[in-house]
C-alpha cells in the first residue's frame, strides 16, 4: 500500500468511526475567520472563541478594530494566549489588507486559485500554512484548502503519512498531496476533521488508545507501543487500559 492508498484507507476508516460529512462548525465570512484564526493559535477553543465574541461587541468592524489603542484590544482578547502579541498583529493585518486592498475584505480571494490565495495570505504579517488554509476552507469560501493543526499532525505521523520529524508548517503540502486532486471542499475538510477528531478522542499526545483504535493494523507507532506493552507485561493487548 503506498501513501496515497493509505491516506485514502485512513480517511474512509475514520469517515466511518466519525461519521461525514461533517458539518462546518461556523460560517464566518474570511476576513473573520482570519481573525479567528489568528486569535485561536495556542488557545483553548472556548477562551478563543470568547474573545473573538468580545471583539465583535466591542467594535462596530474590524476597521474599528484596526484604529483602535493597541491596549483596548489587548484587554479585550485577554483570555487567549499571548495577547500581547496577538493585539498588534491583528491590527497590523487589518491594516496591510486595506493598504493594498483599499477596503477591508478577504472576498477576493474567490476569485484566485487555492494556491494563489494561500500564497496571498501568507504574506501578510505572523500568517502560515494552517491558518491561510483554515480561511480558505472554515470560512463561506468553503475552498478546498487542507489545514493541520497538531492533532491532525500527531495522527498523521504516527501513522506514518508523514515523517516523525516533519514540522506541522511543510506537512500541509505533504498530507494535502495525497489526497485525491479532484476531492471538493466538503471531502478535505472531512479529512482534516477526522483526523483532528481522532488525534482528541483515540491518538492522546499521552497514553494513545492504540487497542480501540481503527487504525492499528496501518499504525507502526501503535503497533510497537502494544508489543513493547505486552512484551513487558505479558498480558494480553485487549486487557490494556485505554
Amino acid at each position: 500500500m503506498d501513501l496515497h492508498e493509505k491516506a485514502l484507507e485512513i480517511h474512509h476508516r475514520l469517515c466511518r468511526a466519525y461519521g461525514c460529512p461533517i458539518a462546518y462548525f461556523h460560517s464566518l465570512d474570511p476576513l473573520s475567520e482570519l481573525v479567528s484564526s489568528l486569535l485561536s493559535h495556542r488557545t483553548r477553543n472556548a477562551d478563543s472563541g470568547a474573545a473573538f465574541k468580545t471583539l465583535r461587541e466591542r467594535f462596530p468592524d474590524w476597521a474599528g478594530v484596526a484604529a483602535a489603542p493597541t491596549t483596548d484590544i489587548q484587554a479585550t482578547i485577554s483570555r487567549v494566549t499571548w495577547p500581547e502579541q496577538k493585539a498588534p498583529r491583528i491590527q497590523a493585518i487589518l491594516r496591510a489588507i486595506e493598504a493594498e486592498r483599499g477596503v477591508l475584505s478577504l472576498d477576493f480571494l474567490t476569485e484566485l486559485s487555492v494556491e494563489d490565495a494561500r500564497a496571498w495570505l501568507e504574506r501578510l504579517p505572523g500568517v502560515g500554512p494552517k491558518t491561510s488554509a483554515a480561511v480558505l476552507s472554515f470560512s463561506t469560501l468553503r475552498r478546498p484548502a487542507l489545514p493541520v493543526d497538531s492533532h491532525h499532525h500527531r495522527v498523521a505521523a504516527r501513522t506514518g503519512l508523514i515523517p516523525s520529524g516533519l514540522a506541522v508548517g511543510p506537512s500541509h503540502r505533504v498530507l494535502a498531496a495525497q489526497l485525491p486532486p479532484d476531492w471538493d471542499a466538503q471531502h478535505i475538510y472531512d479529512n482534516h476533521e477526522v483526523l483532528m477528531l481522532h488525534g482528541q478522542r483515540c491518538c492522546f499526545y499521552r497514553k494513545p488508545a492504540c487497542v480501540r483504535c481503527p487504525l492499528l493494523d496501518l499504525c507502526p507507532t501503535g503497533q510497537g507501543l502494544l508489543q513493547s506493552a505486552t512484551g513487558m507485561s505479558g498480558t494480553d493487548p485487549a486487557t490494556l487500559p485505554v
